[in-house]
Order: C-alpha cells, then structure tokens, then sequence
C-alpha cells in the first residue's frame, strides 16, 4: 500500500472551509432542533387533540423514513413551491425537522419520568400549567435525558455529511470533490475521517461543558454523559 498525503497540500482551505460548514449546520440544526423537538413533545402530551395527531404523525414519518430521503423531499419540495433556497438553508432546515422529532421522543420520555405527586403540589400552590412545566417539569425531564440527548447530536453531526447529496460543501462533500480531483480517495477519507472523529470529540467536551453549567446534581454525580 503506497499512501501519498502530499497530494491534499494546499488543499487546506477548501477542507477548513467544509469543516466551518460542518460546525454550522450542526450548532443551527441542533438550536433549532431542540426547540422543535421540545415543543412537539409537549403538544404530544397536551390536552388538544389535533395536536396531538399532528405531532405523532410528524415523529414517526421522520422515525420510519431515510434522512436521504426528507433531505430530497425537502430539496425539491422547496423548489415545487417555487421557493428558491440555496443547498446550506435546505440542509439546515432537513436537519431540523429530523432532529426535532427524535428530541421529540427523548424529551418526552424525560417528561413522563416527573413523578406525578410533582405535578400535584405545583398544582396546590396555584402554579399554571405554563410555569409547572417550566419551573417543575422541563429542568428536571432535561437533566434526565441530557445523556440521551448529547447523543443525539452527535449522530446528528455525522449525519451531516448526507447534506453532500444536494451539493451542500461541507466535509463530505468537499472530500468527494478531492478525491476525483486527486484520484487519491483512500488518502483523503482517511484525513476527513480523523476530522469526524476531532469533531465528535469537541462537540461531546462542549455538551460536558454546557452540562456541567446547568445541572449542579449531575456535576457531582458524575453522570453528565
């Protein structure tokens, strides 16, 4: 096996420049994400009935079909409206709808975990349904599931690199443009692989970090991820 790395020199700015559109379409997926998430997972347990439907039927067509293909219908759904949206806004919003509902189901596991006898003294003390689920349920669900949810945005960040099937330049997609440039492809995954697995372990230190500044118990515990 001869490996010739020389070949990706001066290619560093396009490989940085992917990587940057990596690291933004993660954080903007994942901001987005779990507010959609979030939200859904409390429509899925509240008291309006449509909404309801509307939530579960939105979490597991996401659940049961490909990300290639919510990227696509995505794509050109966009453009059969007549919406013209460049490759990166697409990708982010794909990656937000996939997101959302899987933190769907992680969050509302975390809210079905709040012992009912919470529910009820925040109810005795004339809390509205609003502030019981600020202050009782979503710090507490949160804290729960914050293991289940740093992993999700991991994988969210690997599956990233779909986003390269509608020309979005991140990683991936940058890598593939090397490799047919450079016929080097094996020398060129293996560089953009260690750039997945650097990534992945600065997104899991940041989670850590952001853990260990909201949730004083698990800090001590040790169990933040």
């Amino acid at each position: 096996m001869n490996l010739d790395f020389s070949v990706l020199l001066g290619r560093e700015p396009m490989i940085i420049q992917g990587l940057f559109l990596t690291i933004k379409l993660t954080l903007v997926a994942t901001l987005c994400g779990f507010c959609v998430g979030t939200f859904c997972a409390i429509g899925k347990r509240g008291s309006i009935a449509w909404l309801r439907r509307v939530c579960t039927c939105y979490v597991e067509a996401i659940r049961n079909t490909p990300l290639l293909v919510q990227i696509f219908l995505v794509y050109f759904g966009i453009s059969n409206l007549g919406l013209s949206l460049n490759a990166v806004t697409v990708a982010m919003i794909a990656l937000t709808i996939n997101l959302g509902a899987y933190t769907a189901e992680i969050m509302r596991a975390g809210f079905d975990s709040i012992e009912r006898g919470q529910l009820e003294a925040a109810e005795t003390l004339g809390l509205s349904k609003r502030q019981i689920y600020w202050h009782v349920i979503l710090k507490q669900a949160l804290e729960r599931v914050y293991p289940a949810l740093a992993s999700q945005f991991v994988l969210l960040m690997l599956a990233s690199s779909i986003c390269s099937q509608i020309s979005a330049e991140e990683l991936t997609a940058v890598a593939n443009f090397i490799q047919s440039d450079t016929y080097r492809p094996l020398e060129t995954y293996v560089v953009v692989g260690l750039l997945y697995v650097l990534l992945s372990l600065a997104l899991r230190a940041l989670l850590w970090l952001v853990g260990l500044a909201l949730f004083t118990r698990r800090r001590k515990l040790g169990t933040l991820i």
